[in-house]
């Protein structure tokens, strides 16, 4: 069945969601606020909550445009993630994590005990960071070139499932009477050593549930598609026509088969920003009103962070000019850059639409409209499923579950309840198996 995540995120993906008069004051910083939308996500039964991250606000570059968006202020994902683990019995657990200012061994520490914590709901999100103003605050100046960031990448996700894996599933005997805590036999010390990292382990958190977390990823270059093929069991990505969709799955697939792994193994679910209204027209009013509180000087400038170009310089009302993408999210930079030329958009209509939805494809309409185009999105096989981003929270997201689950259920196209306990039961992925226990099995 079609599979749906909930991307979170504060009071909604619309750039200026925070000034829509429904959207709560402080609501991304607000745990209350994050309870309601759990509760709603769960009761619709979605497979997984997702939070994004950077690890700084802005540079002292753009305060001027910074101070007009909600995006400087967010609580650390993993402690709001666990706190929820609390009130919730079923909901996937997602966060961001990123590998050019982390550890793996704390990465895989924070993952397992979140995954402990929930019962087998956790999921790692993992990125090479993007924000400029990152940097700074790891005693740094720039990022590393793509090429080197990504490179780094694939061995810290290899030393985070390695550390999973250096327990077997029923290593802790506990056995009172003889005294023995854990089977040493089924302790495996990691002993990683590689080009970036030195990683003896063990972890110090046993194997939940599920096995281990999810890796989750959204690779849209060519970089980042090798690393989710190679690494990812869930792909979050920006698609804005089905015929680039079904090439993207297709492609990531392939790429997935010849790494060895089952093509089915990998779930991709592009984002999707649904305006559920009472009807097309009513839909298209409110998302103009979302529209009208976008400040032009945030559009351009959210523009050009999201392009690579520096659109200042270039009437607002002219034409996208013509540059190659380049630096990074070179993926998301090309997707936007194609829509303006196929469709002949000015800059304004490019902020309007891209910087608005963050990029992501809006769909309008109520909600028959809106589950009629996830279906046919699902069915053509341009998506497993979809990651729903709405414009603000929680008036988006209740329509959405009030709406178009409904619809989806009554086509048979997702879920009534929940099939199991763990995220991987729900996604219908499988166990992961520790390897010493597989090589067993074949004997």
């Amino acid at each position: 069945m079609m599979k749906l995540g909930l991307f979170v995120q504060g009071g909604g993906h619309h750039v200026a969601a925070w000034r829509h008069p429904l959207t709560p004051r402080g609501a991304t910083q607000s745990f209350a606020h994050y309870i309601d939308i759990a509760r709603i996500a769960e009761a619709a039964c979605f497979d997984m909550i997702f939070l994004a991250d950077t690890v700084a606000t802005f540079g002292p570059d753009d305060i001027d445009v910074w101070k007009r968006g909600h995006a400087a202020s967010r609580l650390e994902p993993l402690t709001l993630l666990s706190a929820l683990a609390a009130i919730t019995k079923n909901i996937g657990l997602v966060a961001t994590a990123s590998s050019s200012f982390n550890e793996p061994y704390n990465v895989a520490r924070f993952f397992a005990s979140l995954d402990k914590i929930s019962g087998g709901r956790a999921g790692w999100n993992l990125v090479t960071s993007a924000s400029d103003a990152e940097p700074f605050n790891y005693g740094r100046e720039k990022h590393d070139p793509p090429a080197l960031r990504y490179a780094r990448a694939e061995e810290f996700a290899d030393v985070v499932t390695g550390l999973w894996r250096t327990w077997e599933d029923d290593a802790f005997v506990e056995d009172k009477q003889a005294g023995l805590y854990f089977d040493a036999a089924k302790m495996h010390m990691l002993n990683h050593a590689g080009e970036f990292y030195r990683v003896r382990g063990p972890l110090t958190v046993r194997r939940s549930p599920q096995g281990h977390p999810l890796v989750v990823q959204a690779g849209q270059s060519e970089a980042g598609r090798a690393l989710a093929a190679r690494t990812a069991e869930v792909v979050f990505t920006v698609q804005q026509n089905i015929d680039d969709a079904r090439a993207f799955r297709d492609d990531l697939r392939a790429r997935a088969r010849a790494f060895g792994r089952d093509p089915d193994s990998i779930k991709i679910m592009p984002g999707v920003v649904p305006l559920t209204a009472a009807s097309r027209e009513d839909a298209l009013a409110e998302f103009e009103t979302l529209q009208s509180l976008i400040h032009p000087e945030q559009g351009v400038r959210v523009l050009s962070e999201m392009t690579g170009i520096d659109l200042s310089q270039y009437p607002v009302d002219g034409p996208m000019p013509d540059a190659p993408p380049h630096g990074r999210q070179q993926g998301r930079q090309q997707v936007i850059l194609d829509m303006a030329k196929r469709e002949g958009l000015t800059i304004r209509q490019v902020y309007q639409r891209a910087v608005g939805a963050r990029g992501h494809r809006l769909v309008f309409g109520d909600a028959q409209a809106i589950a009629d185009d996830l279906q046919r999105w699902f069915e053509a096989g341009a998506a497993d499923g979809f990651n729903i981003m709405p414009p603000t929270f929680p008036l988006y997201l209740q329509r959405f579950a009030d709406g178009v689950v409904p619809l989806l259920r009554a086509r048979g196209l997702f879920r009534k309840s929940y099939e199991g306990a763990t995220l991987r039961e729900n996604l219908g992925l499988g166990f992961p198996h520790h390897p010493a226990a597989k090589s067993i099995a074949a004997k």
